[in-house]
């Protein structure tokens, strides 16, 4: 009867696989280097990017009852909603063109579960000791001494979680505002649901879902394989060097010692105990792996104590495994050249300078045209026709403005009251308006009616609307 060669050949289609709690070791490496580098820029960024003020505001704020998103010098306003779904396109692009090079390289390093984990995990090795004294803590029975270092773990969790929470909301509402009520309790509603909602959601998620998270609730897990192909580098065993495997414990032992027949593993099984998602990555591609190259750094660490070349666990393409040894598939060039990259960084590119373009034109005034619906037309004394109007006039920088308004329609049609208005900075200004026209022979019911917007400081801005002016 055929025997599977491996766990992952042998094992059954499951879609929920409950586990123990999993203690990962602790390891040094170039890629563990890579990644607390990566958990420092995206904090620096999150934690302090909230703080950053600019010309007496907030820099980044996305103010939801206003309707407002604050970048830098930049407001943004409904109306540029589609600059918005532009972006997403470009990120999620980008996302997909890093899957196709190199797997989940986001997960491994930049995904916020992925982060706040390792942050979680970090406190848990400082207060609770190494993965074994972990092991030996949840298994002792419980002690003053057990709760006292639970209770510490849990607190510092906590304060981290709230402060999540607080610095998240504080991009919703500016941070300063919500620290000062925050304080006597005078949190609105709203601001103190999301403050604990999101504390509780980051200490939930980091402190006990953790794994469980990138393996079964995250749906880019399961459908990221469909962005791979044989060119996709990830991390990777390679078993032509490594199998048959030494004999366990045999890890001290120096390349002239090697037995005869065998291959480069000694079994000492670090790759599988540093792993943050509790996989053997000799067992092939699984999509539990999150690419964070940990076992890459354990592995190597092992080859070097025991005189071997390193890289029998590393960043490789199913192509390159498959390839004579010494050959090499190409550098980053081969790699964009190839279909599924090329479309991914095609897309990417003409979005970001579709997106470009229309930041580069966007005009920094909405005018909308409201017809009085009351009062289709009117007579005037001497015999003219008047149509009454509402103009919004939307402002969208971060200065007051003045704007002139013309109109241009039937015969002498000319505003009734004055055609110079002052917005205030990044307001909505409503104005009304009396048009007035001759009526004229032949001609009646509705006749179109232009109205132009024509700023007289700042950028040069026109522009024009058009209505309808009703004549009896």
């Amino acid at each position: 009867m055929h025997t599977p060669s491996t766990r992952a050949q042998g094992a059954r289609i499951e879609f929920y696989r409950k586990t123990g709690k999993i203690h990962p070791r602790t390891v040094a490496g170039r890629f563990n280097s890579l990644r607390w580098a990566m958990v420092w820029i995206t904090q620096i960024l999150f934690y302090g990017a909230c703080w950053l003020q600019w010309d007496g505001r907030q820099a980044l704020l996305f103010d939801i009852a206003e309707r407002k998103f604050y970048l830098f010098g930049l407001v943004l306003w409904p109306q540029d909603a589609l600059l918005l779904a532009l972006l997403l396109i470009v990120a999620a692009s980008a996302l997909f063109l890093v899957t196709a090079l190199a797997g989940r390289l986001f997960c491994g390093f930049a995904c916020p579960q992925t982060v706040y984990t390792a942050i979680f995990r970090w406190v848990e090795d400082k207060v609770e000791g190494d993965h074994l004294a972990r092991m030996r803590l949840d298994q002792a029975p419980p002690s003053p001494r057990k709760f006292a270092i639970k209770g510490t773990k849990h607190a510092i969790w906590l304060a981290i979680a709230l402060w999540t929470g607080i610095s998240f909301v504080g991009y919703f509402t500016p941070i300063r505002e919500l620290l000062w009520n925050l304080g006597p309790g005078e949190l609105g509603p709203w601001e103190g649901f999301w403050v604990f909602f999101y504390a509780a959601f980051a200490y939930l998620q980091a402190g006990f879902a953790r794994e469980m998270v990138c393996m079964h609730m995250c749906p880019y897990s399961r459908f990221q394989g469909v962005m791979f192909d044989a060119d996709t580098r990830t991390v990777s065993y390679d078993s032509r060097r490594g199998e048959p495997r030494r004999l366990r414990g045999s890890a001290t032992a120096k390349l002239a010692d090697k037995p005869a027949g065998r291959g480069d593993c000694v079994d000492c099984s670090l790759c599988v105990q540093v792993c943050p998602t509790g996989i053997d990555i000799r067992d092939g591609l699984q999509y539990q792996c999150i690419n964070c190259g940990l076992c890459v750094d354990a592995c190597d660490e092992v080859m070097d104590r025991v005189g071997t070349p390193t890289g029998l666990i590393r960043f490789a393409s199913e192509r390159e495994l498959a390839a004579p040894c010494g050959t090499t598939t190409g550098g980053l060039l081969a790699a964009l050249a190839r279909p599924r990259a090329a479309v991914y960084l095609a897309t990417m590119v003409v979005f970001t300078l579709l997106g470009a373009w229309m930041l580069a034109h966007r005009v920094p005034l909405q005018v909308d045209v409201l017809r009085d619906r009351h009062a289709l037309l009117q007579e005037a004394a001497d015999g003219s026709i008047e149509n009454t109007y509402t103009l919004k006039l939307v402002n969208m920088l971060e200065e007051p403005r003045a704007f002139r308004i013309r109109v241009d329609g039937p015969a002498g049609a000319r505003l009734t009251g004055g055609d110079t208005f002052h917005v205030a900075s990044g307001s909505v200004l409503p104005v009304p308006l009396t048009v007035a026209a001759q009526p004229e022979p032949g001609k009646s019911g509705a006749q179109t009616i232009r109205f132009q917007v024509e700023a007289l400081d700042g950028p040069p801005t026109t522009v024009t609307e058009q209505s309808v002016f009703l004549l009896p």
